[in-house]
């Protein structure tokens, strides 16, 4: 019988935590810091390269620790510029990742769980269930693996990531938070709060436990302007109606000239009438914001079609006549399935049966009440 404990995954520690770490390890504090540095530079994948650790020490590391990474992927380009990325965990679940290019900028869509419990009529993912979340590794390990392939293909550093990928990412907020502050710390991923978003559907006791621990961009997808609409469209409107979202936004921390992003996905003949606009500028009125329309993306569900381009360019018009910033999100990547509601790890099934063997265990498991 294997009476060994398991190595600790460095990757799912804060500084904060691998200072506790060390200390255990009968080491001073500061070789927390110093390790933290090590661990987040590209190409470091064993404690033999940290040589400005002590031999010991380094030993020691390599017993009782490990710093997991993600060396196998998938890689899928669209036309249009866009990288989805396809990760395998150690258990055979699957999830994917989306590099989103511009001119000025490298944009990460991360994912926080393994499919997603809220069922949000319009989105692919909602369609997986609710698996499992991601561990703080599991979140960190695809900004890092994702940096590291854009380096090597001379694509640029990632500037921005955005929580907007598998999962709803305030059901998962202690893990979360931990992977925020590695991606925010100096020693780590040294990204500023300001290029980091993350978007929830409308958990609003997680959106205040936000808003007071970080000063990162909070978008909110709202996607209606009225209970009837937004309860049909995802069910979380049904614990938390839209009076209660718009209230905590209103009062939602944060610093001076930042706004919140209202994301809205426009399905024909459902939001995206004059007077769905109107309420929504009723609605909005004195929360500090952005608005962001998206046509919705095919997701097998025909009963969700993307109105015209003239529509969506009349309700951005009623929107900024009352005075509100309106901008028109382009999707990118539909012709691999990597657009805004349509990443469900559809197309990897063959891979990932060559890897594991079976695709069997990776069933959806019995969602979670809404927090």
């Amino acid at each position: 019988m294997n009476t060994q404990s398991p190595k600790t995954d460095l990757k799912n520690l804060t500084q904060e935590q691998l200072v506790r770490f060390v200390e255990s390890l009968g080491q001073p504090s500061f070789r927390g810091r110093q390790l933290l540095a090590w661990i987040y530079k590209p190409g470091i994948g064993d404690f033999a390269q940290m040589t400005d650790l002590a031999k010991e020490f380094r030993a020691v590391l390599a017993r009782s620790a490990t710093m997991s990474r993600f060396d196998d992927c998938r890689v899928e380009c669209s036309r249009d510029g866009a990288v989805k990325f396809a990760f395998f965990l150690e258990d055979g679940r699957l999830i994917e990742s989306v590099l989103i290019p511009e001119e000025d900028r490298n944009t990460l869509c991360v994912s926080s769980q393994v499919g997603c419990a809220m069922g949000c009529g319009f989105c692919l993912t909602g369609t997986m269930g609710f698996i499992r979340n991601l561990s703080t590794a599991e979140i960190v390990n695809q900004v890092c693996a994702v940096r590291d392939w854009a380096l090597a293909h001379d694509r640029g550093p990632l500037t921005n990531l955005v929580f907007m990928g598998m999962g709803e990412p305030l059901a998962n907020l202690d893990h979360l938070l931990d992977a925020i502050s590695i991606f925010t710390e100096q020693r780590g991923l040294d990204f500023s709060n300001r290029r980091i978003t993350v978007s929830t559907c409308g958990l609003v006791p997680q959106m205040k436990k936000l808003g007071d621990l970080t000063d990162v961009n909070l978008a909110v997808s709202l996607h209606a302007a009225n209970d009837a609409t937004r309860s049909r469209l995802m069910p979380v409107n049904n614990r938390y109606p839209i009076a209660k979202l718009v209230e905590t936004c209103r009062s939602y921390r944060q610093k001076r000239r930042k706004r919140i992003m209202f994301e809205y996905t426009l399905l024909k003949g459902i939001n995206d009438s004059d007077r769905d606009a109107e309420q929504l500028a009723t609605l909005l009125r004195g929360v500090p914001c952005k608005i962001n329309l998206l046509a919705v993306n095919p997701a097998g569900n025909p009963a969700f079609a993307s109105p015209d381009p003239e529509r969506i360019l009349r309700f951005q018009l009623i929107l900024r006549n009352c005075g509100y910033t309106v901008f028109i999100r382009q999707s990118r990547g539909e012709d691999i399935a990597a657009a805004c509601g349509q990443l469900a790890g559809k197309g990897w099934e063959e891979t990932r049966e060559e890897k594991y063997g079976t695709a069997d265990g990776c069933e959806a498991a019995d969602p979670p009440p809404i927090p």
